[in-house]
């Protein structure tokens, strides 16, 4: 029913118009138990004979939403319906933003991908963590954080703007990302820089081992010392195989847990677009089929580096089972999409997730 009534009517809209409209859905769905029943029984997934055990968290199967969708948290127990064994929300930053200006969001049809420079458009992580305090979840709820959209936070003060977030998710994440590749802000500027790198993992451990351990904790902790929710780090697909390693040896340093890849792409190589549509979009992060080679070569690179297994999610052009397999297959333990979902359906929650059980 999706592709040939639901999508098509989408697709008569922009696309940052169709999401509005998926996300008031969503928020309906979320709000409403009778919803979440009507989700569950025409998309809901079957109950795993086996389940994931990932830092001390319990993963129903292998599949989450991944951030972008739901970037002010008002749609995760709709997520759960819909068959997700976890939701990663975000990105969010200290500071509420509006975005960049519209038009911000483009489909590239024919390369089943989006282009989008949205510009961390969110509520700000004191208004969004209020709200997921009140929500009960059966799954894990992953919360990804960015520095806000503002040139002027720079230096020392990006660090600051890093932690603000960092601390106020611990309050209700069973494990945050550090999204430090996001392309779409202002001064296009982003932490995989080496030595930004490290200075923002030192920033972040320092003031986190200064508080007391938040109320809600679980599994393996942010630098193996205190007691924290676990952290992942979340890098570009763009990053090269000589920049990764060097990012991966920080990380190490630094205890983080586990690792995304990947982040969306700059670059406009091998598009079916000519570029003459591609230059009437401009700039913004690529994301969708387009980028799931570099993603599943970046999953290999990861797994490869990390001889001590530490969890990759793998994230970038999941748009069929034989993709997600692909990527377990290269070393992921777990996956993520959301560009899929807009070409193929919700039935692909299902369709991945009983696959990824049974195998």
């Amino acid at each position: 029913m999706y592709k040939e009534l639901i999508k098509p009517l989408l697709f008569l809209m922009d696309a940052e118009h169709a999401h509005e409209w998926a996300i008031w859905i969503a928020n309906k769905t979320n709000r409403s138990d009778i919803l979440q029943n009507i989700v569950h029984r025409l998309y809901g997934v079957a109950d795993a004979k086996s389940s994931e055990q990932i830092w001390g968290l319990h993963f129903k199967n292998p599949l989450g939403l991944a951030a972008g969708f739901d970037k002010n948290g008002t749609t995760p127990r709709a997520m759960q319906a819909l068959g997700f064994g976890f939701i990663e929300v975000g990105s969010i930053t200290a500071h509420s933003s509006t975005g960049n200006p519209k038009p911000r969001a483009f489909r590239l049809p024919k390369d089943h991908s989006l282009i989008n420079r949205m510009g961390l458009n969110n509520e700000g992580a004191a208004r969004i963590v209020e709200r997921l305090k009140k929500l009960q979840l059966d799954i894990p709820l992953g919360v990804n954080i960015a520095k806000t959209n503002d040139p002027s936070i720079e230096g020392n003060a990006a660090v600051e703007d890093y932690v603000e977030s960092y601390l106020l998710a611990q309050q209700v994440a069973d494990y945050i990302t550090i999204n430090i590749s996001c392309p779409n802000t202002g001064e296009g500027k982003t932490f995989e820089d080496p030595g930004a790198l490290s200075e923002l993992l030192a920033g972040i451990k320092q003031k986190a081992s200064q508080v007391d351990p938040p109320a809600k904790q679980q599994g393996i902790s942010f630098s193996s010392t205190y007691a924290y929710v676990p952290t992942t780090v979340k890098f570009s697909v763009d990053t090269t195989h000589k920049n990764l390693v060097k990012l991966v040896a920080i990380c190490e340093d630094y205890g983080i847990d586990g690792y995304v890849a990947t982040n969306t792409s700059n670059s406009r190589e091998d598009l079916w677009h000519s570029e003459q549509e591609l230059s009437s979009i401009g700039q913004g992060g690529l994301s969708g089929r387009a980028i799931a080679k570099r993603s599943l070569e970046m999953t290999r690179w990861l797994s490869e580096e990390l001889v001590e297994g530490k969890p990759i999610i793998s994230v970038g052009g999941i748009d069929s089972v034989n993709s997600a397999l692909e990527r377990l297959e290269a070393g992921a333990h777990l996956l993520q999409i959301y560009t899929g979902l807009i070409y193929e359906g919700p039935g692909l929650v299902s369709d991945i997730a009983n696959a990824c059980t049974r195998n």
